[in-house]
């Protein structure tokens, strides 16, 4: 059984544990039968059937954060968190139902109800954690289970003492393809005529939805990033046309060297290949394939993020010398100080994508199999 979501970090990594769990199991000839407990509109609901996985829902309870505990308490709050006990009844009966050998749990609000019926019903529970910190509901569930596996060795010492002999460092599952790409690929699948091969390429990202903060800062360094590099930028569906208006108003041969797309799909993997350079969020997901592929990175952290935890993430690599972090208020001119060395000096762009392999995990989901699969022997 797997229980998780609402985002993409909670999401990607379970499919990807499902997915080479199953294809271990059919080397020895078994199968799997696997049931995911999510939320109606997590991206959970789209990606579980799609990757052929049964899928059901319990009710949840989401607690809206605030440095201000007053705040805390409201009605938003206090109704949601009525939902709980429904949510882990629910939950409880669908493990007594389905009888997994092992519950798998990756974070998110939904985890919590799952989690806390596997300890009712005696079920192997494994935490999967992708963040340098806990999360809030893996924190919650920690000294129920079986085993938690970890994204970093950072992330050991920060744990409570009591369950730290439950931890086991996988990394964080990265699919497959995205390690299978390839640069040559990405100027067909693209189209980028334009781009000046004797320079860097940059890429940069502000998710599936794209991020305002990254797009306005990159709008007012646009001419001066692309005098030094070409620029594949992925903006978000809703703010291509805006950004549009402002490539045209670019001299002809730095146009040629800008590709502005809403998003990036398939091709992402032979984007990823081509990059020298990523400009992104500090995402547990973003930092899992960019460290697993040796990506040099400017970090721009969502300031919002749950517990600050995208902050922590870019700075915890940016100490190790893996990638550059920008915090707090980032300007176009804080951007410019950050990218240019690391364009001037391919050599300082080596260091640093060696740096943040170190960190990298290509075989996280391989690592995450071992454990539950002990977890379910017992």
């Amino acid at each position: 059984m797997v229980t998780g979501g609402g985002t993409g970090g909670h999401t990607y990594p379970a499919a990807t544990a499902v997915r080479t769990l199953r294809a271990r199991l059919a080397t020895a000839g078994e199968t799997l039968d696997v049931l995911w407990i999510g939320t109606p509109d997590g991206l959970e609901a789209r990606v579980a059937p799609a990757e052929g996985i049964k899928f059901t829902t319990v009710a949840t309870g989401k607690i809206r954060r605030s440095s201000n505990l007053l705040k805390m308490v409201s009605p938003a709050n206090i109704r949601d968190m009525a939902r709980v006990p429904l949510g882990v009844a629910q939950a409880r009966k669908l493990v007594s139902d389905f009888r997994p050998d092992v519950v798998l749990a990756t974070g998110g609000y939904v985890a919590v109800p799952a989690g806390l019926a596997a300890r009712m019903c005696h079920c192997p529970l494994v935490l999967h954690e992708q963040t340098v910190r806990l999360g809030l509901a893996n924190r919650k569930l920690a000294s129920s289970a079986t085993r938690i596996a970890v994204s970093s060795e950072s992330t050991l010492p920060l744990l409570p003492e009591a369950v730290r002999s439950a931890a086991v460092v996988t990394g964080n599952p990265v699919r497959p393809e995205v390690l299978a790409g390839d640069r040559e690929k990405a100027f067909g699948a693209l189209g980028l005529d334009g781009f000046d091969r004797r320079l860097p390429t940059i890429y940069v990202t502000g998710g599936a939805q794209g991020s305002q903060q990254i797009n306005d800062v990159v709008r007012g360094a646009l001419p001066w990033l692309l005098s030094r590099a070409n620029l594949v930028h992925q903006c978000g569906p809703a703010n291509v046309a805006g950004l549009q208006q402002r490539a045209a108003a670019l001299p002809p041969e730095l146009a040629g060297r800008y590709d502005l797309t809403g998003f990036v799909g398939p091709e992402l993997p032979d984007v990823l290949a081509l990059a020298d350079l990523v400009i992104s969020r500090s995402g547990a997901g973003t930092l899992a394939e960019l460290t697993a592929l040796g990506k040099p990175a400017v970090f721009i952290p969502l300031a919002t993020s749950a517990g600050n935890e995208q902050a922590h993430n870019a700075r915890h690599l940016e100490e190790a010398g893996a990638a550059v972090a920008l915090l707090d208020d980032v300007t176009p001119d804080r951007l410019q100080d950050a990218v240019s060395p690391l364009l001037a000096d391919p050599a300082r762009r080596v260091a640093m994508a060696e740096r943040a392999r170190v960190y990298g995990r290509p075989d996280a989901a391989d690592r995450l199999v071992d454990v539950i699969l002990s977890a379910a022997s017992g």
